[in-house]
């Protein structure tokens, strides 16, 4: 928790404690269903809560803006963004329905009002949002087929609507289609820890 607190200083005392009970909610939830790796769940501030995060340095959402968070797993990255950014709205979909059960429990727990966790594919969900976020869930060009029909043509941030995804090691190959447009940023750039090192931030507007 003292992560989080060093990275983002300014979070309310409500925010504190929506973020403090994630600890004790992963463990008891993963004891059941397996949503985070074993050998990460004692990393979960690290390695998932801030990671997570890290779209919060890229961007500050204005109040209204709609995500959608797309694989959502066990509710990262949309469980601390949606904690983070309490004005915006943010739905996270997933195609496994026990781990979108663990987020629906886990977002009840801490009284997370603006995240609405559904269990759905990519493919069905037809609604639009300003930007879609997600960690890792498979290769930009294949997101990018997929969520293009659901970004919103409405414009409220200072950055384009697009695409916001968390990802690591090499990323030439699944960059060069938009090599014009993408952006991509390492997190080693606003968190300390190693860990961070060759991971990145990839905005693509839409």
């Amino acid at each position: 928790m003292e992560l989080i607190e060093k990275y983002f200083p300014e979070l309310t005392a409500k925010q504190k404690e929506q973020f403090a009970a994630l600890d004790a909610l992963y463990h008891e939830w993963n004891e059941k269903i397996n949503v985070i790796s074993r050998k990460d769940i004692d990393n979960l501030y690290e390695r998932h809560v801030l990671h997570s995060l890290a779209i919060g340095k890229y961007i500050r959402f204005k109040a209204g803006t709609e995500i959608l968070d797309f694989g959502t797993g066990g509710g990262f990255p949309g469980v601390p963004l949606a904690i983070l950014f309490p004005e915006c709205s943010f739905r996270l979909i997933d195609g496994t329905g026990k781990k979108i059960r663990v987020v629906q429990e886990v977002c009840q727990a801490i009284g997370l009002e603006n995240c609405d966790a559904q269990h759905l594919r990519g493919e069905e969900e037809r609604g639009k949002y300003d930007f879609v976020v997600s960690r890792a869930v498979m290769p930009l060009p294949d997101l990018v087929k997929i969520v293009r029909k659901n970004i919103s043509k409405t414009q409220r941030n200072a950055l384009p609507n697009g695409i916001i995804c968390l990802k690591g090691g090499d990323l030439q190959g699944e960059t060069a289609p938009f090599k014009r447009i993408v952006e991509t940023q390492e997190l080693a750039c606003w968190f300390q820890e190693p860990w961070f090192r060759q991971k990145y931030c990839i905005y693509l507007p839409m």
